[in-house]
């Protein structure tokens, strides 16, 4: 005995709702929870510490490289084009705040020397700037 066989192929329908939907709910989420920090274009490796504070008054930028270039800003100068910078700023207003980022491995001799030239243009605040241990 012969059955006949009743089926249809119909043709299915992919909904991309629900996948745009997903993706945008990824983005998002991505977005939300990533930080974006633009620093400066010179790599400097911080060292840590507990105590890091944050600083809200007026500041001036100091980088030195672990080779030892010191950085004002992102240009990099000299130590009698820092000193004449540092007191360039000074003159404009007493209130500055000088951060320090020095290189875990920059010589302590040149921090040194750019805290000196910092006091001799006449910034009293100097900070070492640090990454906060989490």
């Amino acid at each position: 005995m012969r059955f006949q066989r009743h089926y249809s192929v119909t043709k299915g329908e992919l909904n991309l709702t629900p996948l745009v939907d997903v993706v945008l709910q990824q983005l998002i989420f991505f977005m939300l929870t990533s930080s974006f920090i633009m620093q400066p274009g010179i790599k400097i490796n911080l060292p840590q510490a507990t105590t890091s504070e944050t600083i809200t008054e007026k500041e001036l930028l100091v980088s030195v490289s672990k080779e030892g270039a010191i950085f004002y800003g992102e240009r990099p100068v000299t130590m009698e084009e820092l000193e004449r910078y540092l007191q360039q700023a000074t003159a404009k207003g007493k209130d500055k705040v000088l951060i320090i980022k020095g290189d875990k491995k920059a010589e302590h001799g040149i921090i040194v020397s750019v805290m000196d030239i910092a006091r001799r243009s006449g910034i009293n605040k100097i900070v070492i700037g640090t990454i906060p241990e989490i």
